[in-house]
Parts: structure tokens; sequence; C-alpha cells
């Protein structure tokens, strides 16, 4: 690495711990004041570097604008997988990972069942809005205005006995999806299968994604599902982090 670059990216890293003096940003690097202002008014051309009144420097805006983009640029199914492929090992079940665009929302990912009853799931596969669990928690998170929108074209057909039917229903379900930070599918989809899901979350808090867990009845019960729940929401956290989310 160039000595110069070498000294910028010193200058940079201590910048970020708060705003300092020329005399000490030259302390740091070791280089008389006048080598360490020419540095300074490079990184301050390119908005790397702002001063701060006379005598003092912290951050530009540049590198927010690129931290920004790094993250919006990062695959959360590649950012994920890692998570959710562990999940799938050690449990067996199988694990789905959704995403939602323009009023739908789509299996992006899956790792299949170990056990010999299996999903008929695929990526690339629409998932039901109403009675699936990544949809509960990817509209769960839509702004009023949007979740509206997508609520005046929803259907509601009962595919089970435990089907959520209509509008007024399915919100009450989404006010639990968000006090409780995850979403059931209790056999209102396919009346032999239930399912756990859970947000991936973005570096500003938002829902980039959603995982899940899918059992058949015949291999657990309904509390036993809920007992993998502090798995899933572990599994969820992880790639969330992974995805730039800091945890309060």
């Amino acid at each position: 690495m160039s000595q110069s670059l070498d000294r910028a990216l010193t200058l940079v890293s201590q910048l970020a711990t708060g705003p300092k003096t020329l005399d000490e940003l030259s302390g740091v690097i070791g280089v008389h004041k006048s080598t360490t202002l020419r540095l300074l008014r490079t990184l301050e051309s390119h908005r790397f570097v702002q001063r701060d009144g006379v005598h003092h420097y912290r951050l530009g805006t540049a590198l927010f604008d690129l931290a920004n983009r790094a993250l919006e640029e990062r695959d959360v199914r590649r950012a994920a997988e890692p998570a959710l492929r562990d999940l799938n090992a050690r449990l067996g079940h199988t694990v789905h990972l959704a995403s939602y665009e323009d009023g739908e929302v789509i299996y992006i990912d899956k790792y299949e069942s170990r056990h010999q009853m299996r999903m008929y799931s695929r990526i690339g596969r629409r998932a039901p809005l109403h009675c699936t669990a990544v949809a509960k928690i990817l509209l769960a998170d839509l702004p009023a205005p949007a979740l509206q929108k997508v609520l005046a074209t929803m259907e509601f057909p009962r595919l089970t006995a435990n089907t959520i039917i209509g509008p007024t229903a399915y919100m009450a379900e989404l006010e639990r999806v968000r006090a409780n930070g995850y979403a059931v599918d209790n056999a209102e989809h396919e009346d032999f299968i239930h399912c756990i899901g859970a947000p991936i979350k973005g570096s500003r808090g938002e829902v980039l994604a959603a995982v899940s867990m899918s059992v058949p009845k015949v291999l657990l019960d309904f509390d036993g599902l809920l007992a993998h729940l502090p798995d899933l929401l572990a599994t969820a956290e992880a790639a969330s982090i992974e995805c730039g989310y800091v945890p309060r």
C-alpha cells in the first residue's frame, strides 16, 4: 500500500472516533502539519473529510453515501445463507427465504427438509399473502398507504379450516405480528403443515426479507414447532447482522 494512501486511511479511521484538530491528526500519522494538511485537503475535495470550524476536521458526507450504497447492494440471499443453512442443518426442517416486491411475496431461497415429507414450494414461486408466515412478516412492515393498496387487491380464499378470511381479521393478525416480532402459519395454507416466520432486517431496521421454518404436523405439533421459535429468531438476527443491522 502506498504511504500516502495508508496515511489517508489512517486519518479517516481516526476521524471515525470524532472531530480532531490538525495537530492531533499530524501526531497520529507522525508527519509535519503541512503534509497532513495536504492529505486532508485531498480528502476534503472528495467529501471524505470536512472542516468543522477553523481548527477541527470530521468525516465527510461521501463516506455515509458509500456506506449506504454498500449496504443496499448486499445480496440478502447471499448474506443470509450461512445462518439459514445452519438452521436447516441443525433441525432438519424446511427453511425458506422470501422477499416482497410490487405486491407479491416470492420465495428467493429454500433449504430442503432432511425428512421424507417435503414441501412443493420452490424458489421463484409466489407465497399466498393471506396465509403464509413469510407474507405476514413482509406485509406487516409496509407503510400504511402501501399496505392499504395491497389489501384492496387481496383475495382471501379459504384453503383450510384455519385460513384467515377477510381484511379485518388479517389486519388484526398483522398487529399481532408487529407486537410479537414473528408470524405463524397455523395450518392456514396447508392443513398438514405449519410454519413460523421472522424478519431479516437491514441497517435502518427495515425488513429486507423473511425467513421461515415449515414442519409437517406429523413430525411436530404446534407447541413443538413454537419451541423452536428461539432458534428461528436467533437465525433471523444472525442474518440481519450480516445485512448491516445493529441489534439494540
